[in-house]
């Protein structure tokens, strides 16, 4: 009995030393039999998913904040990695339109219709994103102002340069505040943490925004997530807006007459005797 309590106390010390040595491989070989390096990856949060745009508001503040996984220290304390963020506002057809004087009177003469792109448009990065990748990697990811597929679904008038009207596109769309860039906005830390804000306009539209965020290795594209932002109209505004879609004949009597019964308020109210 005592020889068999010796062997089975041998045979389990000899098993638990082979099981010690011998540990699970946490990341695979690749073919010449080195251990794969980890992917490098991102997550990334938000303070809010909605907004609400009431009478009063002016504008909003969105902020994004993230993380890198398995980044090499050595390429991120060098400034290797790059955070391009973005928020895209919900899609829609946009027309441009040229004048010109005719007869001395300034008309429309010509305009484009673009394919669908953002209502709204905010993008902040770490750097320049002209630093970051090239011009040809940048507008096949169709990332930054500069960069977004301008395409043309509709011509009418005369013809014209179709470069004109992109770029008073870009132009319109950048001096109304709808879309903005900020080549400062992303804060990336040693330790592999970041944040950025990009700021809402108060003409912001309504409906499904996306906000993405990118990660740059080197100039190469190697990551990206992204999450959903609603902005929705609330109080009295939301009630005006349902009213209109949902029952637009009785909508439209209601607004006849408000302006009937206004207009008759105010001819009495100021009536000179």
């Amino acid at each position: 009995m005592i020889r068999a309590a010796l062997f089975a106390t041998v045979l389990s010390v000899l098993c638990g030393t082979a099981f010690a040595q011998t540990p699970p491989l946490a990341i695979s070989p690749d073919a010449s039999g080195k251990p794969r390096a980890l992917q490098e990856n991102i997550e990334i949060g938000a303070s809010t998913t909605e907004i609400s745009i009431a009478s009063d508001f002016r504008g909003a503040d969105f902020t994004m904040f993230g993380a890198l996984n398995n980044a090499d220290q050595l390429l991120l304390a060098i400034g290797q990695y790059d955070i391009v963020v973005t928020l895209e506002g919900p899609n829609d057809y946009s027309t441009v339109r040229k004048k010109s004087r005719v007869a001395g009177i300034w008309i429309n003469t010509s305009a484009i219709t673009f394919a669908p792109l953002p209502e709204s448009y905010s993008m902040a990065s770490t750097r320049n994103i002209d630093d970051i990748a090239t011009p040809g990697t940048l507008k096949a990811m169709g990332l930054g102002v500069e960069h977004l597929p301008l395409k043309s679904a509709v011509f009418s008038g005369v013809p014209d340069n179709v470069y004109d009207f992109q770029d008073a596109y870009r132009r319109l769309k950048l001096s109304s505040g709808i879309y903005r860039n900020d080549t400062t906005g992303v804060r990336l830390e040693r330790t592999g943490l970041f944040w950025a804000t990009l700021r809402l306009p108060a003409n912001v539209p309504n409906g499904v925004h996306t906000a993405r965020a990118y990660l740059f290795k080197s100039g190469t594209p190697i990551a990206q997530k992204e999450l959903r932002l609603r902005v929705v109209k609330t109080g009295m505004e939301q009630a005006i807006t349902d009213a209109a879609h949902q029952t637009p004949v009785v909508y439209g009597f209601l607004c006849v007459l408000l302006a009937v019964v206004t207009g008759w308020g105010a001819s009495i109210l100021f009536r000179r005797d």
